[in-house]
């Protein structure tokens, strides 16, 4: 297996899931899901699909590391005694009392600014099992539709502001001239950032240059680590 055209085709064979039936839950032709056998998945398509079929969206990509995902690292191993094991969720999240207050932003007069009397509680243990640091993380409404239907525009998303480093397929907040944008990102070895919406139809990749990304105040606010909307209505 070369590609990752080669790959999604034996997952769908390992999951007995023909491609005709991958394509109407994808809501996508037939010619898309053979286009992505013979010329590999969208990048802007890697993520959706990595964790529909429960592996990881790199090795998706490229055929490198773990297939499948791994559980979520335990913090603070290295203050354990020797010996001792670490609870488990179940008995963390009961010995838990606090919960974590995020304060939400918006864009205010093109200046990125915490709404007053505004928050979401998040329980401490997700900054634990994450390794966030909650005096750096914060809370943004969903300002677009380019995220659809993963993320509706509206949603409610949480973001740690201490990771700015790019993580390639990773979703993450960006400040752009004023505006508050959502995008899944890629970095090219010269800089060039890359923008990628899950809506790659109505919303093609945006390539930035590290001159354009100065003179267009285009940077990374944080990582995209929380996000949470109710459906419009209930389905008759």
């Amino acid at each position: 297996m070369n590609t990752s055209g080669d790959r999604l085709k034996t997952l769908l064979h390992e999951c007995s899931l023909s491609p005709s039936d991958f394509a109407a839950q994808r809501k996508v032709t037939p010619q898309h899901v053979n286009n992505w056998f013979k010329r590999g998945v969208p990048l802007a398509r890697l993520d959706e699909i990595a964790e529909l079929l429960c592996v990881r969206s790199k090795w998706l990509r490229t055929g490198e590391g773990p297939k499948h995902p791994a559980p979520l690292p335990r913090l603070n191993t290295a203050l354990r005694k020797p010996g001792t094991e670490p609870a488990e969720p179940s008995l963390l999240a009961a010995s838990t009392a606090d919960d974590v207050q995020l304060p939400f932003y918006s864009m205010q007069s093109r200046q990125f600014r915490p709404i007053p009397d505004r928050h979401l509680r998040l329980p401490v243990r997700v900054f634990d099992a994450l390794g966030i640091d909650p005096d750096v993380a914060l809370c943004v409404s969903m300002p677009a539709s380019n995220m659809s239907p993963l993320l509706p525009r509206g949603s409610t998303l949480a973001i740690d502001c201490g990771l700015k480093h790019i993580v390639e397929g990773e979703l993450y907040a960006l400040l752009h001239n004023g505006r508050l944008r959502i995008h899944s990102l890629s970095q090219r070895a010269n800089g060039t950032l890359r923008l990628h919406s899950h809506d790659s139809d109505e919303h093609p990749t945006e390539t930035y240059s590290l001159a354009q990304l100065k003179s267009q105040k285009l940077s990374v606010l944080g990582w995209v680590f929380w996000w949470g909307h109710l459906r419009d209505s209930r389905p008759v």
